[in-house]
């Protein structure tokens, strides 16, 4: 396993992006994108994640995902199957280098999430979010990790819910899945919430 996961980091470092994006085309064609993600790629919706600042790479690889049903989602699939390797590229770097906003944690729950996020559960085989995410929620860019910080909480705490039921299945060796099937409910309500107020 860890050799696997060695190798996948090895090469994903030594791919990097197909094609270099140009922010100022993506802007150009992000007024699509803006109706779910806002202009800046900060969402109002809580269903609808914030992408700004979000890795450019992640944000091909998800699109990417939805055009060859690695992730399956109406609307989305819908958007991304239409779009070139170069208005994704070009997409990617217009909200990569936007400003996340970011929300609050509930008070209730962030300290339950605080201690899944920072320590994980080992009695239960569940990894610390901090891992992968990193101390501040911004991911790993290199190994192909999202940022996750000030996302929705109801958009992630979704997200870790088709991860546990298999339904998603865009991760890395199953790595979120694996996870996610082992968190309970209350888990997935404090943790999205953890992240939600992470800066």
């Amino acid at each position: 396993m860890i050799k696997n996961v060695l190798t996948a980091l090895a090469i994903l470092a030594l791919a990097g992006p197909a094609i270099a994006g140009d922010a100022a085309a993506g802007q150009a064609k992000s007024a699509v994108c803006a109706a779910c993600h806002g202009v800046d790629g900060n969402s109002v919706n809580p269903e609808w994640p914030s992408i700004a600042g979000q890795h450019a790479d992640y944000i091909i690889h998800s699109l990417e995902a939805y055009q060859d049903g690695r992730r399956e989602n109406v609307l989305m699939t819908a958007q991304a199957v239409v779009l070139s390797p170069e208005d994704m590229a070009d997409l990617a770097a217009y909200f990569s280098s936007q400003t996340p906003v970011g929300g609050e944690a509930d008070p209730d729950l962030a300290p339950r999430g605080e201690r899944i996020y920072r320590g994980g559960d080992p009695e239960r085989g569940i990894a610390a979010c901090i891992a992968c995410h990193g101390p501040q929620g911004r991911g790993n860019p290199v190994a192909g990790y999202p940022a996750i910080a000030g996302q929705h909480a109801v958009y992630a705490g979704n997200q870790l819910r088709l991860y546990a039921s298999g339904e998603r299945r865009s991760d890395n060796n199953q790595m979120m899945r694996s996870i996610a099937r082992r968190m309970t409910e209350e888990d997935i309500r404090a943790v999205s919430s953890y992240v939600q107020g992470l800066r």
